[in-house]
């Protein structure tokens, strides 16, 4: 999964590809390198970041997923907005990837259960402005996996199908970077919920502060990262750096080999399908 940020303000490459057509240009070489899904964002979600208005979030997204949708690339959209996700899927986009998990707007679940889409559901303590001050858990790994089980129940009894939902433990949203490592650490404990789990520890912080780089110098943190989230049972890997991590996963793979891939409740390769079409249920949330 690539990311395109269309933002002026995303804690790595804020502002690079604001421009429509610098979004079109690196949305070509993100799938050029191998991503398999390019999730494209108008909003930031860096601790701190406040929150932008769906009118300006459609402006910024859906003119670059229809077009990289007509050049016959799978999009998603990154966006916890259901104006934003329905404005994006009429455009081409296969997947909604929600980092508050459908709580932001409930009736998120009805639209993606009513277009028949993927959706990724994330874990966050908090919000994005908030969820770095002090974060706290009892044990990390376990509150996680219980927030996780809860909002995939929610999903499917909105009518998602349970097979459409990848699952987020949200790697440096609100938590600490002890916080992340655990989670690195223990992420086959989450395989047990049955469905694919996405990683996204790409140029973050924590990755930083390990040993002492900037955020233009965490290429080496974020491939060793993802090569331990693969081994543990990762099956999306969300990276903006997509040549070298896929090179290195590829690896990872061939030398783990097939005692690796048979030990996991869920360690299939995950691809991004097309949309069914509008159903005729909807969400039964009030």
């Amino acid at each position: 999964m690539g990311v395109l940020n269309v933002t002026p303000d995303s804690f790595s490459d804020g502002g690079l590809y604001l421009e429509e057509s610098a979004a079109l240009a690196h949305g070509r070489e993100l799938v050029a390198q191998g991503a398999d899904l390019v999730d494209v964002g108008g909003e930031s979600t860096r601790p701190g970041a406040e929150p932008v208005a769906p009118d300006l979030q459609r402006v910024r997204v859906v003119p670059v997923i229809a077009r990289l949708s007509s050049l016959g690339a799978a999009t998603s959209v990154d966006s916890s907005s259901v104006a934003v996700a329905e404005a994006a899927i009429a455009a081409g986009a296969r997947l909604v990837n929600d980092v508050t998990a459908f709580r932001a707007e409930p009736e998120m679940a009805g639209l993606v259960a009513d277009r028949d889409v993927d959706c990724c559901l994330m874990h966050m303590q908090g919000e994005p402005r908030t969820m770095q001050r002090n974060p706290r858990y009892g044990d990390v790994v376990d509150d996680v996996k219980a927030f996780l089980a809860e909002r995939l129940e929610f999903a499917v009894r909105e009518g998602v199908g349970e097979h459409r939902v990848l699952l987020d433990p949200g790697i440096g949203f609100g938590k600490t970077p002890a916080h992340n490592l655990e989670l690195i650490d223990r992420l086959d404990e989450l395989l047990s919920l049955g469905r694919p789990l996405v990683v996204g520890t790409s140029r973050k912080s924590f990755l930083g502060r390990l040993v002492d780089r900037p955020v233009g110098e965490r290429l080496p943190g974020t491939i060793a990262t993802n090569v331990l989230a693969l081994e543990r049972g990762a099956s999306v890997f969300r990276v903006h750096d997509v040549q070298p991590v896929r090179d290195a996963l590829i690896t990872a793979q061939a030398a783990l080999g097939a005692r690796h891939r048979a030990g996991a409740t869920v360690r299939r390769p995950w691809r991004p399908r097309p949309p069914a079409g509008p159903r005729t249920t909807t969400s039964r949330t009030s």
